[in-house]
């Protein structure tokens, strides 16, 4: 094997939660070999894009945050959206990121040299190599947008939440919100509040939960920022009681009876009439889909200026909006509530692996991989909030975190053994699977007679969520071992050689107590 010095040690494509997460830590340990690419114009993911009115966090903030930097101003117990995309961009600029992110750089694809063992990335700004290439690019990051006949040719504005056109006044207009998952049930009290007529277009109903949302008095804010011990306490009592939701999600029969009452209670309520509340009451068993929080939406769809449509778009034709069961609703402006590409990631088709193989190729029948981050047949890479990574349950930043650990791991392993490739086993890969699929298979995700995002539409499997406790997630994957890999050796160079030898502090730990 011929060695040629890679550009950079670390490339890692995204600067949302997980890229900004990792290249924190990577700077915090004496890194600076490592490169963020980032498409857009500034970091923050998620939070960066959607930044339509009432778009706020269903997490409890101070879970929603980085356990190694700790946030005592949380405005609410939720966050709103511009709160936590703060949070993010000063986590970046207070932490030196700036030296390490690239902005406005696209990255068109990634290719394992197997000849000098290292990732070429083609970017918008040219050609880079890196050791050790880490897709951090998210689950919620492309928009879905629905093939319906006639919908390009909408004459009036036409845009989806994530991408929300802010020049564009709602107020007096008839708008139409195309869906009803978790962006809808935020956005839609607030353009009922300035739209002349609404119309929401609902698949499937969701269960709701009352959304109780408390704001942090200054005293509290004081007392959190002065005894971080406080602030750590409360961060574990908000973890351990987001754990216990998830009996509900593994079909334990008193959790999901009491999940259920909880949220149908509050649909009926909310919702007097008995004919719309048919129409909002789920087909499905509670927690098959994602449960969501709000004490606002019921109380928008009764509005007499407000429709409810149980129907889902079939086509458009001219300003009229045609619904498969046959009902017109006409509007101005068509808000596409509409989801994301999340089981099939677009980038996966660029990822070039070992014998020209690509990851939309090893994920024909689904995503998987090792440890829910290591792929078999891409060798030094990783993958953070991808495979069995999410929880439905608690906070996306505590698994996110259990991975960054697993990551820093692997590269602290390679620095101490002389940099040897890293390649996980495609048996290690095949037992994991089965075990995600073991684990699966009782859960409500699974048995709950819903068709959920959740879920690989080509094989059925779970492929999103980890099917356990969050604390389990971490105990099994937030630490690395070489075992379930093949390692390849490889000539160390002297400047390898000195930076090998640099002392390094070790990582922190963020496992709650």
């Amino acid at each position: 094997m011929s060695i040629v010095e890679p550009d950079v040690d670390v490339a890692i494509i995204g600067a949302g939660i997980a890229g900004i997460g990792l290249g924190i830590r990577l700077r915090r340990r004496g890194d600076r070999s490592f490169v963020i690419f980032e498409r857009a114009r500034q970091p923050g993911g998620t939070w960066r894009d959607n930044t339509y009115p009432g778009v706020a966090c269903d997490v409890p903030s101070h879970l929603y945050s980085y356990s190694f930097r700790p946030n005592p101003a949380w405005s609410g117990f939720f966050a709103p959206g511009h709160e936590i995309q703060r949070y993010l961009l000063a986590s970046a600029a207070e932490e030196g990121l700036d030296e390490n992110i690239r902005l406005n750089t696209h990255i068109a694809g990634a290719r394992w040299d197997a000849d000098h063992a290292h990732w070429v990335l083609e970017s918008s700004g040219g050609s880079v190599t890196a050791r050790v290439l880490v897709l951090a690019a998210g689950r919620l990051s492309n928009p879905r947008y629905p093939a319906v006949p006639g919908l390009d040719s909408f004459p009036g504005p036409a845009f989806h939440s994530a991408r929300w056109d802010h020049d564009v006044d709602l107020t007096g207009k008839r708008v139409a919100v195309v869906g009803s998952g978790a962006s809808s049930v935020q956005i839609v009290p607030e353009v009922a509040r300035v739209a002349s007529h609404l119309s929401v277009l609902q698949r499937s109903a969701p269960y709701v939960i009352p959304r109780a949302n408390p704001e942090y008095t200054a005293a509290e804010r004081t007392l959190l920022d002065r005894d971080p011990a406080e602030l750590a306490r409360l961060r574990a009592a908000l973890f351990w009681k987001a754990e216990e939701a998830y009996a509900q999600r593994a079909a334990e029969p008193q959790a999901l009876d009491a999940a259920r009452s909880r949220a149908l209670d509050h649909l009926h309520a909310q919702v007097a009439d008995t004919t719309l509340r048919a129409k909002l009451t789920p087909s499905y068993e509670i927690g098959c889909k994602r449960v969501l929080i709000s004490s606002e939406y019921y109380p928008a769809l009764t509005q007499p200026h407000v429709r409810l449509e149980a129907s889902a778009l079939a086509a458009v034709e001219g300003n009229t909006l045609v619904m498969a069961n046959g009902t017109r609703h006409d509007a101005d402006v068509v808000i596409l509530a509409t989801g994301f590409h999340a089981a099939e990631q677009p980038y996966a088709a660029t990822i070039v692996g070992r014998d020209g193989v690509t990851l939309a190729e090893h994920w024909a029948q689904g995503m998987t991989a090792f440890a829910s981050t290591a792929v078999s047949g891409f060798p030094n890479m990783f993958v953070i909030n991808g495979p069995n990574a999410a929880v439905g349950h608690n906070s996306a930043i505590y698994m996110i975190e259990a991975q960054i650990d697993y990551i820093l791991g692997a590269l602290q392993y390679q620095r101490a053994e002389g940099d040897p490739v890293l390649a996980v086993t495609a048996e290690a890969e095949r037992s994991y699977v089965k075990v995600i699929d073991e684990l699966s298979a009782s859960t409500v995700w699974m048995t709950g007679r819903c068709d959920s995002w959740y879920l690989d539409p080509r094989s059925g499997r779970l492929t999103l969520l980890w099917p356990d406790f969050a604390f389990a997630f971490r105990e099994r994957n937030g630490r690395f071992s070489a075992d379930a890999y093949e390692t390849v050796a490889r000539e160390v160079s002297s400047l390898e050689r000195r930076l090998a030898s640099d002392e390094r502090p070790a990582g922190e730990t963020q496992l709650p107590s």
